[in-house]
């Protein structure tokens, strides 16, 4: 028996009580289905999901299901950037996925269908099909159209800079600023949303060439009606999330990962995501697969075209194709198939021949945008995990966005102890070619973990620091951060780390290759590693913890929570 049909005898109100919102008798005895979704006037990537809800929700009820709306919708990490508001992203991510688990425990549900599309949405709710396993489907809503010259959103932090640096008219950064979201849709390069639904797609939660797909093409409500469909058939043959999401399933996410350059924020929600399961996700297994499958997306920030190009080259399944041998093809996914079924059914459709079709009015080529595996953007994955005397339980740097000069670097510290601090030095100009720039008290029990974009930015655009300069911190950075950013440092400031403990003037040695981040000495003077761990023991006895800022609401219940930005920075 259905769950909704056995709960209907146990709630005895329930039948009342949705007669009340215009239900008919026969519907009572439907299968009932979740349509849940961020959908809202919150951004561009959530403003437009309730024409996907009505269509999905067309399709259902013509296939004779009884599908209930529900929204909780997300913040955009772009309208919070240089304020407050930046400091609430990621525990948004625990707020959306608890309110899904109340939505979906509290009423009976046969089935769940989940409509997202941005940075905290879609982990939000892979972490939430999760926890309630129920048999589910995901369906992310696509990518905008970049602007003119394919101009995309991230580009806009350099274009501020310049202009605070004089090398712009206030006119032509107005140009800029108000045509780089060209249409609706998650942002048009390589962030943590267009990352974040590929993931979906790399663990089995959407239908195979879903994710990333432009919202402009006339295919995308079609996509899911489809995938209203099989979610039909995964409540008919109790196909469960716990199912899909084994341990090979994320590795499988994780090479792709490696594959497309994907955001650093990966590194948080991929691990909170796991743990829903029961899987631990170490900082080792990243570094150890991005070591191994290389670097193949030329999609910005970190390669060149914008992000509806990933689509029209054949989007996840291209790079699976590329990635082939390395992948655990017998894993399970929302089609009830394999992945390695899937992949031949979509060469055996026509599938990369309709994606291709877009590219003849562009004219660029597949293999520019998606590249051979022989021949690689760069040998290895996009990030590395660094440990050290600065980051005892681990750091995250993408290194496929940093000059070459810099994988190997020995700076000085200049520690802040705020964002807005650093910012004004960069932009001042006190910091100077050879600074590491340190920000800190921005990990999850300090600030709740912002961005630090306009700092990156601010650094990324200036020609004398890019190449020279580092910013490290416990903060975390936009997927669209690009540049010697080295962020989740742990542990963190606020839980006395070293990194808390770094003085003006430390030096400090940045090893990319050997997987190293040291304070190697001070004042100018290198030590041994003996000496400065003595150093570090003696400034700990001193260290006082700073006073929090927030000590109400939802804020202090995630700065109380939250583990290690390593583990995933979700709340215990």
């Amino acid at each position: 028996m259905l769950k909704s049909q056995e709960m209907r005898r146990i709630a005895i109100e329930m039948d009342a009580l949705k007669i009340g919102m215009g239900w008919g008798l026969d519907d009572l005895d439907k299968v009932q289905i979740l349509l849940e979704s961020t959908w809202g006037d919150s951004h561009p990537g959530s403003v437009h999901l309730n024409r996907l809800v009505f269509a999905a929700e067309t399709k259902l009820i013509e296939l004779g299901a009884r599908p209930a709306k529900y929204t909780t919708t997300d913040i955009c990490d772009g309208i919070a950037q240089g304020h407050d508001g930046m400091n609430y992203s990621l525990l948004s991510r625990e707020v959306i996925c608890n309110m899904i688990e109340v939505h979906g425990m509290a009423t009976p549900f046969d089935g769940g269908m989940f409509i997202c599309s941005c940075d905290k949405g879609v982990p939000a709710h892979l972490k939430a099909i999760a926890r309630l396993d129920m048999p589910s489907i995901v369906f992310t809503g696509g990518i905008m159209k970049a602007g003119p010259d394919n101009l995309t959103l991230e580009q806009i932090g350099t274009y501020s800079a310049k202009l605070k640096r004089g090398e712009i008219t206030e006119e032509e950064f107005k140009k800029k600023q108000h045509s780089a979201c060209a249409s609706c849709g998650a942002c048009a390069f390589m962030g943590t949303a267009a990352t974040m639904q590929i993931m979906a797609e790399a663990l089995g939660l959407t239908l195979p060439g879903t994710a990333v797909m432009p919202t402009t093409i006339s295919e995308f409500e079609e996509e899911v009606q489809r995938a209203a469909t099989q979610l039909l058939e995964l409540v008919k043959k109790d196909i469960k999330p716990i199912q899909i999401l084994t341990k090979k399933a994320f590795e499988n996410a994780i090479m792709v990962h490696a594959a497309i350059a994907g955001s650093t924020n990966a590194l948080l929600h991929l691990p909170a995501i796991a743990h829903e399961v029961g899987i631990e996700l170490a900082p080792e297994l990243f570094d150890n697969i991005h070591r191994r499958i290389p670097y193949i997306s030329n999609i910005r920030p970190s390669g060149l075209y914008p992000a509806q190009y990933f689509w029209y080259a054949g989007g996840v399944p291209a790079v699976m194709e590329a990635i082939k041998d390395n992948l655990h093809l017998e894993t399970m996914t929302v089609t009830g198939k394999t992945l390695g079924e899937n992949l031949n059914e979509l060469k055996a459709n026509g599938f990369y021949k309709k994606c291709h079709s877009y590219l003849r009015d562009i004219g660029v080529d597949k293999d520019n945008i998606i590249t051979p595996v022989d021949k690689p953007l760069h040998k290895e994955g996009a990030v590395a995990i660094l440990k050290g005397n600065l980051a005892p339980e681990g750091s995250v740097v993408k290194h496929s966005a940093i000059d070459k000069k810099m994988m190997k670097v020995t700076l000085i510290a200049r520690p802040f102890d705020s964002e807005e601090e650093a910012k004004e030095a960069i932009l001042s100009g006190k910091i100077k070619p050879g600074d590491a720039v340190f920000i800190r008290y921005e990990g999850p029990k300090g600030s709740g973990m912002p961005e630090m974009f306009y700092t990156t930015e601010c650094i990324a655009s200036d020609k004398k620091l890019v190449s020279t300069t580092a910013l490290i911190t416990d903060g975390r950075f936009s997927g669209a951060t690009r540049g010697p950013a080295i962020g989740h440092v742990s542990p963190e400031a606020n839980e006395g780390g070293p990194i808390a403990l770094v003085e003006e003037g430390d030096i400090i040695r940045i090893d990319i290759p050997n997987r190293r981040l040291d304070i190697v000495g001070v004042k100018g003077v290198e030590k041994s590693m003996e000496e400065i761990d003595e150093i570090i023991e003696k400034r700990k006895s001193n260290w006082i913890k700073p006073k929090v800022i927030y000590t109400q609401g939802i804020f202090d219940i995630y700065r109380k929570l939250a583990v290690s930005a390593m583990k995933g920075g979700y709340m215990e």
